[in-house]
């Protein structure tokens, strides 16, 4: 495994951790990116990638979403921090078009967007 911007993939201790490593690296240095304070509380944290992993892996069990993987591993990292995710299905293949909420009066559109908080409230 690889280094993806401040967290090494490399040498992971667990199961579930290596399961994980990856995609949450990619996710949390994404986040970096977008955030300067996040990427900054990630630099001052003094917390391993290793630590990371094993936090959320307390609360998988037999199996955990990617988005509770994502938001804990945010938490980890900066406990105030929230995550919210949206869903866009495109329907006429043209990823460039804007993502539309759909609410129950509107017109057909070609673009749905989802917000994955609401699915995950059942």
């Amino acid at each position: 495994m690889e280094k993806i911007g401040y967290f090494y993939c490399g040498k992971i201790k667990g199961q579930v951790q290596k399961a994980i490593a990856s995609a949450t690296a990619a996710a949390l240095s994404s986040f970096c990116e977008q955030e300067p304070e996040f990427e900054q509380a990630i630099e001052q944290s003094g917390k391993t990638f290793q630590d990371c992993l094993d936090e959320v892996a307390k609360s998988a069990g037999s199996c955990i979403s990617d988005i509770e993987v994502y938001r804990k591993a945010v938490k980890f990292y900066f406990s105030t921090a929230t995550v919210s995710f949206v869903m866009n299905i495109n329907l006429s293949g043209d990823i460039s078009a804007p993502p539309i909420t759909m609410t129950k009066n509107e017109p057909k559109k070609d673009v749905l967007s989802v917000s994955l908080d609401d699915l995950l409230d059942f």
